[in-house]
């Protein structure tokens, strides 16, 4: 049974939102056992160009402030999406983290789109596992003892809830393996959109594309290797991923992806702001979009499992959102399952 630290926090208020995470902070410090001078990974999430419920750059930099407390050097980080918005490329991510306020101005620490220019730089790894038998991670990942993931609680569309699980598995993986764990089948092509520049042919490993009869690409199913390559190369949009995937099959993608990528670190420390819950994650959450739980608090703990297990219970479910999205509590229990961490917990409050 694992600790998970909760600082009950329902206020709106900025300044009493920061108290709370500062009083977790504190409580935390042995878990955080960062040494001096060295390179300490904060992995983020800033939310898309629509999003205006993201964690705060403030809350963010009382968590830098924390590390650099220990004489460490945290840098801030997040890898490109696969979806449509300002974070498919590190060009526009960076920017927009400039404009949410995110630099290394405002957070002391700078920002790093960790898989390159357009989310195809890392290294490849076998997973062998039933849904997924291989994961492309940026590269940092292996050299590196400490990580710390600060993650927001969000619904999910798909997965029901979306936190430090979901931030680990698709926020540390590069944009191929993003494709993979959300989808099965072959990517194909928007002929409207596809310009037939040629980058995705060049860049396919299984020479699975060619242009077809109408002088655009198209991609042989039998060929297809489903890394997602192409989706990293297309400048157009023109790529499409099948969104539809069995649910359950999904979080095991997620849950397996995420358990590679933290075993390769010794040190790891997870923290989850539950504040402003929208029913979509950050990705697409919109201004206007129904808050579908109360603001619950800063959670902490060094097992991911049984973070993510306590804010899930922690839900209020105001709209009946998370009842009509069971999905996770799958995710949890696989997780549990398999290794990743433990669903059992010893809430430890904090005033």
């Amino acid at each position: 049974m694992s600790d998970v630290y909760l600082a009950r926090c329902a206020q709106r208020d900025p300044q009493g939102r920061q108290k709370a995470l500062e009083r977790l902070l504190a409580q935390a410090a042995p878990l955080m056992v960062h040494k001096k001078d060295e390179i300490v990974p904060v992995k983020v999430t800033i939310g898309d160009a629509t999003c205006v419920c993201h964690m705060a750059p403030r809350l963010v930099k009382a968590v830098v402030d924390a590390v650099k407390e220990k004489g460490a050097k945290p840098f801030l980080f997040d890898t490109s999406v696969i979806y449509q918005g300002q974070r498919q490329n590190a060009v526009d991510h960076l920017n927009l983290a400039e404009k949410k306020g995110f630099s290394a101005r405002d957070i002391g620490a700078p920002f790093i789109v960790a898989d390159g220019v357009l989310g195809q730089d890392g290294r490849e790894h076998r997973l062998r596992k039933p849904h997924i038998a291989t994961a492309k991670i940026p590269s940092f990942v292996g050299y590196l003892d400490s990580l710390l993931v600060v993650s927001h609680a969000t619904g999910h569309i798909f997965s029901g809830y979306a936190g430090a699980v979901k931030n680990v598995a698709m926020g540390m993986s590069c944009r191929p393996t993003k494709q993979v764990q959300h989808s099965s089948v072959t990517p194909s092509i928007d002929k409207e959109k596809c310009t037939a520049c040629g980058c995705c042919l060049r860049i396919c490993p299984a020479a699975a594309i060619a242009f077809g009869a109408s002088g655009k690409a198209t991609v042989d199913p039998k060929a297809c290797i489903g890394c997602g390559e192409c989706l990293c190369a297309c400048k157009f949009d023109a790529v499409i991923v099948n969104w539809e995937e069995d649910m359950d099959v999904f979080h095991e993608r997620m849950v397996d992806v995420a358990q590679f990528v933290l075993a390769q670190f010794k040190n790891k420390f997870f923290i989850t702001l539950a504040f402003d819950i929208t029913q979509e994650c950050d990705c697409i959450s919109a201004p206007k979009d129904p808050m579908v739980s109360r603001d619950i608090g800063v959670l902490a703990s060094a097992d991911i499992v049984s973070l993510d297990q306590a804010t899930a219970d922690l839900l209020t479910d105001e709209l009946g959102f998370f009842k009509s999205h069971p999905g996770y509590k799958h995710m949890l229990e696989y997780a549990d399952k398999s290794g990743l961490g433990s669903a059992e917990y010893r809430l430890v409050e904090i005033g």
